[in-house]
């Protein structure tokens, strides 16, 4: 069965060149500048903000502003194994018009990363991923926001509406998936059992050097972006010998999964206004990227057949997320991968949530 539909890839996986620089304090933060329109260059302040005192945690948040924006401020959220920088690219688009924040949750990218202790999820429930958000809009004075979120940020996007409605302007859900508690609809069929299908694992060859692992995440991904090297930049830490080893450990990584793969959204609770976008693969290099030709014929029947029942399953799981929540706005991508979506297809995603009209 298929169980997680839209699960981001590993946190190897994922992240411009620049992130390996720490961010500074709230107090001390550090700007840069990037291209902008209208009334100037859009400015990016990189930041700590602490959201608990026990455990004492503090994200790391990115922060896109320029001169004379008037639309809401947007909060995007990534998936899965996923930091700030992953939208590095998207942020500062939205920035022509809008305030941009990105949010590395606990565990993740510069963020404070508490071991799990007492539990297998302890200290990264969704609840506590809401509070801290909470808590970040709050440090900094902001009283409504737009919330996008990729993959399973898709939970907190849910659950935070509902427990705060009054901070809500609206709701973005990037290739989220309606309930990752439940498998996915196959219409009754098997995905088939292909070793040659299954993502690539790092081996310590792949941690040897910095660019061992860069050359390691661009064979598993279909585009190699900036965003994308950015976000590897800062899961990862870079040893005397050159070697690197990712920061996130695997208790982390583990919490976090089945912390979302244990939760249910309640959509009844949400009130604001939502945005749907879909990401379908159409070929073996949106969902298989690492697959080198040419295929045996097995490989290339079962490939076949699993993306058939993967797009099947996708369609319907959207259109169970487009009638819970009770929207006309949706976007949905042919031909594109979960992971880098809206890189690639960063112009629609752009016109989709600057269309919409938020409460």
């Amino acid at each position: 069965m298929l169980r997680a539909l839209a699960a981001c890839p590993p946190a190897f996986a994922l992240a411009g060149v620049a992130g390996l620089a720490a961010c500074g304090g709230s107090s001390g933060a550090r700007v840069g500048v990037g291209a902008g329109t209208g009334n100037g260059p859009v400015a990016v302040t990189d930041r700590r903000v602490k959201v608990s005192g026990t455990p004492d945690v503090s994200l790391q948040v990115r922060d896109w502003q320029r001169p004379g924006t008037t639309g809401p401020t947007i909060v995007l959220l990534p998936g899965l194994g996923g930091n700030a920088r992953c939208f590095d690219s998207l942020a500062p688009a939205l920035a022509s018009r809008s305030r941009v924040l990105a949010i590395s949750r606990r565990g993740y990218g510069l963020s404070d990363k508490p071991v799990p202790v007492k539990t297998a999820t302890q200290h990264y429930e969704v609840d506590t991923l809401t509070s801290d958000l909470k808590a970040v809009l709050d440090e900094l004075g902001l009283l409504r926001v737009v919330l996008g979120g990729h993959s399973i940020a898709g939970n907190e996007l849910t659950r935070f509406a509902g427990r705060y409605p009054e901070r809500v302007r609206g709701l973005v859900y990037l290739d989220t998936t309606f309930d990752y508690t439940l498998n996915g609809d196959t219409g009754g069929e098997e995905l088939p059992l292909n070793r040659r299908l299954d993502e690539p694992r790092p081996t310590a060859r792949d941690s040897r050097s910095l660019q061992a692992a860069i050359a390691f995440n661009r064979r598993k991904t279909k585009n190699w972006w900036p965003p994308l090297e950015a976000n590897l930049l800062d899961a990862v830490d870079l040893r005397i010998d050159g070697s690197v080893r990712m920061k996130t450990s695997e208790a982390i990584d583990t919490a976090v999964d089945t912390a979302a793969h244990s939760f249910s959204p309640d959509y009844k609770a949400v009130r604001a206004p939502a945005l749907v976008v879909t990401a379908l693969p159409a070929d073996n290099r949106d969902l298989f990227p690492w697959l080198e030709l040419p295929l045996d014929a097995k490989t290339e029947k079962d490939a076949a057949d699993y993306l058939r029942i993967f797009r099947r399953a996708r369609i319907s799981d959207s259109n169970l997320l487009v009638a819970a929540l009770n929207t006309p706005h949706r976007l949905t991508l042919d031909n594109c991968g979960h992971t880098d979506f809206y890189m690639e297809r960063e112009a629609e995603v752009l016109r989709a949530i600057q269309f919409m009209t938020w409460a």
